[in-house]
């Protein structure tokens, strides 16, 4: 292999049918030279990394003719979709022939092709299996319109069964169709024998669904009923499973029909012309009107609104934008008239991203799922072992061979490896699907793992815990000084400051004093504050030492006020006028209004809320008495690179660490911990690093996540409990006479369903 860098494939694959086929085919591309590959039943896909250039032996043709010597399709998919493209094939026929008809593209049609083979056999089957067991409407000859009913359920009904064995078998496999086939085929040929040669076409045959006595003559006994309501039940239970299946991929859907379909170009002449949103290119600038879809990410130019996130973060208050401000694509501008100029289009938007990240997740395996692949590979070899020893033993044992061959066929029917193979991928699907909706988007199903190991959640407060934007808290005034006069001064020589302190005196002024009044012969002194003229008052805004410097006594119990703040972890300014010190402010990051129900929320879910921040130590357990973080759980004034060595000591302590952050220089920390959770608002590189993306800036979201994940790995365990379970307990009831073929067809086809449907609770999480 050359050293070229890898180059990554979604194939969307068509006629797998359960886990045997998933694995085999996973285990055949993984056998190629350079090649990692997972392949997903329930989504449909195989996702395969591989090394590809001029001098590599790997092609992607090479890929795709791997998996179609194994008797299946496989078609490249070069966007993310949420349903394999046509002519993928599906779960619900076989290797029916795809077309827009299939089963798990409009199960609910009664057009397609799957549901036109359901209907039909279920028809023909019900008075089958109504003759058979209710003796007082036999006939004479009535096993004889049984044939004529159940032949084309067996034959027609079960040929995608038929069909795929036939296909396996050629290539030295064998999967659950295998199990069905050889079953139904074994149930209809006894009856054709029985009713040809043996007795069982003479009036006052019997049939097979009642519990056959030891001794009683083979020969008189058929299963017709056996064989068709098998073929129908499985049919059925695919069918509600398709449905099913479409239903958890709903959210993914969804998320990729948000985009705007059309968009209000801008003309370098001013002129709007209507095109296809596709058509944008980062520069175009568009109009967005009141009710209309964002087209794509971009920056507000001209206008103010109010904006609708909550499609894409769950969150329902809108939020105000103006010039400058960036937007989101598919969002809803839920305000006034904007115009937006686009800055990422296409696969680089955010709402692309957010569908990579889903599709990522669904696509991969969680390491519960490899045992139940291994077990997979093997199942059905040693189910059709175990029919063939419960055939010979039951013979040796009762010389029965009625009764032998009703138990062999129940072996071979009630075995079920669809459920294994759907137990994780369903869950994964409907769980990270919803997680899309609520705003939290889940990298891959290991994150599912490391939740339920996870015991201390360290918050970085700037951007995290708090706003990041500094707020004007406290203003306390000299003996005979109006506050609102003490506001208006220093917030119009801070109207003219650059720094985050001088912004935040400003905007409070504004807001708790009016409109301010122009200052004259501004100067900026770096380091200790502002002076300007402001209505013929010489105004300084700053540090004691800026004071100092002008030689400006500070009364005491301003000093007092000033050292209270400070303690308090606040910045405090003093401003003066005319030489004389007139008061002080006080300025601090402010704690966003959720963060502490957020902490509450985390410590409920066990967890021990650390917060880590580069501020001061006063600052950081001011924050921490806010939000309700023990003061010993507070690790303050650590550089940026020093938080990552924070993180690696708590977990050398035996801690599993989540990191909940969002900016730069939280990116080594968030990979560094067990579990890293992205603040969705911060920057590229933390949200890189994360393994959970919360796209809404509000820490519940942090603890809504790992409620959601923990969910989900709790419903991915039952799912596998659930199907191992059924094939301990229903293989020896099988092998023991216990079962009846047609009731094993039955719960075969039920603990499918039962498994997806479960997967569908997660759709209610809130």
């Amino acid at each position: 292999m050359t050293d070229a860098p890898l180059t990554d494939i979604d194939l969307a694959i068509g006629g797998m049918t359960c886990a045997a086929c998933s694995a085999r085919i996973e285990k055949k591309l993984n056998r190629l030279d350079g090649v990692t590959a997972t392949v997903n039943l329930a989504t449909e896909k195989a996702k395969i990394s591989y090394a590809a250039d001029a001098d590599a032996d790997i092609t992607r043709q090479l890929l795709i003719d791997t998996v179609t010597k194994l008797g299946y399709t496989a078609e490249p998919v070069y966007v993310a979709a949420a349903e394999p493209p046509k002519g993928a094939g599906n779960r619900a026929t076989g290797h029916d022939a795809p077309s827009a008809d299939d089963a798990s593209a409009t199960p609910t049609a009664h057009g397609t092709s799957a549901g036109r083979r359901l209907r039909i056999s279920a028809w023909l089957t019900a008075p089958v299996m109504l003759m058979a067991m209710t003796p007082a409407i036999q006939f004479d000859n009535w096993q004889w319109l049984s044939l004529t009913l159940a032949a084309p359920v067996v034959i027609w009904g079960g040929l995608p069964f038929h069909r795929a064995a036939w296909t396996n078998l050629r290539h030295g496999a064998a999967t659950m169709d295998t199990l069905v086939s050889l079953g139904t085929l074994a149930a209809f040929g006894w009856s054709l024998w029985a009713l040809f040669l043996g007795d069982a076409g003479m009036p006052g045959m019997r049939h097979g669904f009642t519990f056959v006595t030891e001794g009683a003559d083979a020969s008189s006994t058929i299963y017709l009923e056996v064989a068709s309501g098998v073929v129908t039940f499985i049919l059925v239970g695919r069918y509600l499973e398709a449905r099913a299946r479409r239903s958890a991929g709903a959210a993914l859907r969804a998320l990729l029909d948000l985009g705007a379909k059309d968009v209000a170009l801008v003309g370098a002449d001013g002129v709007e012309v209507r095109v296809p949103a596709d058509r944008l290119a980062p520069g175009d600038r568009f109009v967005v009107r009141p009710g209309e879809k964002i087209a794509t990410d971009g920056t507000v130019v001209e206008g103010a609104s109010a904006v609708d996130v909550s499609l894409l973060t769950g969150e329902s208050v809108p939020v105000d934008v103006e010039v400058g401000d960036a937007v989101t694509g598919a969002t809803v501008n839920a305000g006034g008239r904007i115009v937006v100029e686009a800055t990422r289009v296409g696969a680089d938007t955010r709402l692309a991203h957010m569908a990579r990240l889903v599709e990522d997740a669904q696509t991969g395996k969680a390491r519960v799922q490899r045992l139940a692949d291994r077990v997979s590979a093997v199942f059905v070899p040693v189910v059709v072992a175990i029919a063939l020893v419960t055939l010979v033993v039951r013979l040796s044992v009762t010389d029965d061979v009625t009764a032998a061959f009703s138990s062999a066929v129940a072996v071979l029917i009630i075995a079920c490896p669809c459920a294994l193979g759907l137990a994780t991928p369903t869950a994964l699907m409907v769980g990270t699907g919803r997680g899309a909706q609520l705003g939290i988007l889940i990298k891959g199903p290991e994150v599912l793992e490391a939740t339920r190991t996870v015991d201390t959640v360290v918050l970085d407060k700037t951007g995290t815990v708090t706003t990041g934007r500094m707020a004007l808290l406290a203003v306390r005034p000299a003996e005979g000084v109006e506050e609102k006069e003490l506001l208006r001064l220093a917030g119009a020589v801070e109207h003219a400051s650059e720094h985050p302190v001088g912004r935040a005196v400003a905007a409070g002024a504004v807001d708790r004093a009016g409109e301010l009044p122009a200052v004259e012969g501004f100067r900026g002194v770096p380091g200790l504050g502002v002076r300007g003229s402001v209505e013929g008052h010489v105004v300084l805004v700053g540090r004691t030492r800026l004071l100092d410097d002008h030689r400006i006594p500070v009364p005491d119990a301003l000093g007092a006020a000033l050292r209270d703040a400070e303690a308090e972890g606040g910045t405090a300014v003093m401003v003066a006028w005319d030489g004389v010190a007139r008061g002080v402010l006080t300025v601090a990051d402010t704690v966003r209004e959720t963060s502490a129900r957020a902490v509450a929320e985390l410590r409920a879910l066990g967890l021990t809320p650390v917060l880590l921040t580069g501020d001061n130590r006063a600052a950081a357990e001011a924050v921490a008495r806010a939000v309700g973080i023990e003061p010993e759980d507070v690790v303050a004034e650590v550089l940026p690179e020093e938080k990552a060595e924070v993180v690696r000591r708590l977990r050398s302590e035996g801690r599993g660490v989540a990191m909940v952050g969002d900016g730069v220089n939280d990116a080594a920390a968030l990979a560094t911990a067990d579990l890293g959770l992205a603040m969705g608002t911060g920057t590229d590189a933390a949200i890189e690093a994360g393994d959970l993306t919360l796209v809404r800036g509000d820490l519940r979201v942090a603890a809504d996540a790992i409620r959601l994940s923990r969910r989900t790995l709790a419903t991915i365990k039952g799912n596998l409990f659930w199907a191992f379970g059924y094939n301990c307990a229903a293989l020896p009831l099988a092998a023991a006479g216990l079962l009846n073929p047609m009731i094993a067809g039955a719960a075969m086809a039920f603990s499918s369903v039962f498994v997806v449907t479960n997967s569908l609770r997660l759709r209610r999480f809130t």
